[in-house]
């Protein structure tokens, strides 16, 4: 059975790191690591989970459709 506190893992499971923007999400990746869980989403209710609990993401994506990108926002930290 599906449980609620696994979609923040799956989460966490499907950031990647990017060598210009830095840990990035897609939105199919974040759905594939969702199903694992036997949680399955539409791209379309993995985007508005992500937009709505992961503020320190940001979109980025440079196409239309719900196929999407998030990027970490930096913070101001200094590295």
């Amino acid at each position: 059975m599906a449980k609620y506190y696994d979609v923040k893992a799956a989460f966490s499971r499907s950031i990647t790191l990017d060598p210009k923007r830095g840990r990035v999400v897609t939105t199919e990746r974040f759905v594939q690591e969702l199903a694992k869980l036997n949680h399955f989403w539409s791209l379309r209710e993995a985007n508005e989970w992500i937009t709505h609990y992961q503020g320190f993401f940001r979109d980025y994506s440079d196409q239309e459709g719900e196929s999407k990108r998030y990027f970490l926002k930096n913070m101001g930290y200094v590295k």
